[in-house]
């Protein structure tokens, strides 16, 4: 398992870009239970505006705003728990797998420092550096099919994260008076939620307020992954403007619409062009993957809030031809009987927080 820092945690935060997402989980008998979850979400009706509102990151807020974002939403929701696990967004980390020469964890914890500096753009001194075995070659094992004179391989997951980044969350969680046991990757946390102990190639699109990543996962780690700045709310924004409404009734019409197919979904036309960019962009993450490592990825999982929007799974289908399909955060979770129906569009929301919840180390 990957590790940043620290313990256990019942409290998963999420601090994205367009949401503070917050679940509370409780273990018991080797299954979680949802205790409660919050959003705290930008709002905004300026179409062209880049400033506060929706136009704006909520990275970019000031420490204490986003503490009292936080607050009320443990205010609101009533929540007690206070150990804590936050995600450090993939953008503000510097991640690769490297292959070396293997011959203990203690010789290889020595020489990866060394190695690392290649590939990590800023001084060590800067980062909180942390790596992960991940795979190890044989080549004395019939299955190489390699010389047996040839050393034993290891594949090294390596994340390095900047001090100003980690100290910055250890401020915030400790100004809305919580215990950060952990601060994980996004994407692992990802990982857990969606995949608990399924190794299977899979490629996992996640959807963001601002942007969209595409994570090609195999044997449970992530292998490569890339971002691009389209997401929710650049659609909301296409809609708005080519409906001349606000924001807030765009992002109505979006939810309520969809992608259906429709004579009178205009809705429909003034997104498709941008969902088929996110389509094209996973197309061709997947294709990469496949023709780097000649291996073929055997499914699709979507998750985001935009795939609460009608017909957004079945389009992406159509348009990729392969086994696509809505991602589950809660597959695993027990949850209370009233949120059955809404539960799906709650696993889409809250992927992150469940993940970063359900850490054990």
């Amino acid at each position: 398992m990957f590790n940043l820092f620290g313990e256990k945690g019942k409290l998963g935060i999420d601090i994205g870009t367009a949401a503070i997402k917050i679940v509370e989980l409780e273990k018991s008998g080797g299954r979680f239970t949802l205790k409660n979850y919050g959003l705290f979400e930008l709002k905004g009706t300026d179409v062209q505006s880049s400033g506060p509102g929706m136009g704006q990151s909520i990275l970019k807020l000031p420490d204490q705003e986003i503490i009292w974002g936080i607050k009320e939403l443990i205010k609101k929701g009533n929540i007690k728990s206070t150990d804590t696990v936050a995600s450090i967004p993939s953008f503000s980390t510097f991640t690769t797998i490297i292959e070396m020469p293997y011959l203990s964890e203690q010789e290889l914890a020595k020489s990866l420092p060394f190695e690392a500096r290649k590939y990590i753009p800023i001084p060590l001194d800067e980062v909180v550096l942390d790596w992960s075995i991940i795979d190890i070659t044989n080549p004395a094992s019939p299955k190489t099919q390699v010389s047996a004179s040839k050393p034993m391989t290891v594949q090294v997951f390596i994340a390095a994260v900047p001090k100003e980044e980690t100290e910055r969350y250890r401020r915030i969680m400790k100004g809305a008076g919580l215990n950060l046991k952990a601060l994980e990757l996004e994407n692992n946390a990802l990982i857990r939620a969606l995949l608990g102990n399924d190794l299977s190639p899979t490629a996992i699109v996640n959807i963001g307020g601002r942007s969209t990543s595409i994570v090609i996962v195999d044997k449970g780690y992530e292998r490569i992954s890339h971002n691009y700045e389209i997401g929710g709310f650049e659609i909301t924004k296409s809609i708005a403007r080519s409906l001349n409404v606000s924001l807030e009734k765009a992002e109505e019409l979006k939810r309520k619409m969809g992608l259906r197919q429709a004579d009178e979904n205009i809705v429909n036309e003034a997104m498709s062009s941008l969902i088929d960019m996110m389509v094209f962009e996973t197309k061709k993450t997947i294709n990469s993957y496949e023709n780097l490592k000649g291996q073929k990825i055997s499914r699709i999982l979507l998750v985001g809030g935009l795939i609460n929007m009608p017909s957004f799974v079945t389009y992406f289908k159509q348009k990729l031809n392969m086994d696509i399909y809505g991602a589950n955060a809660f597959a695993r979770i027990i949850y209370p009987e009233s949120l059955k129906p809404v539960i799906q569009d709650l696993a889409n929301t809250f992927s992150i927080a469940t993940g970063l919840a359900m850490r054990e180390i």
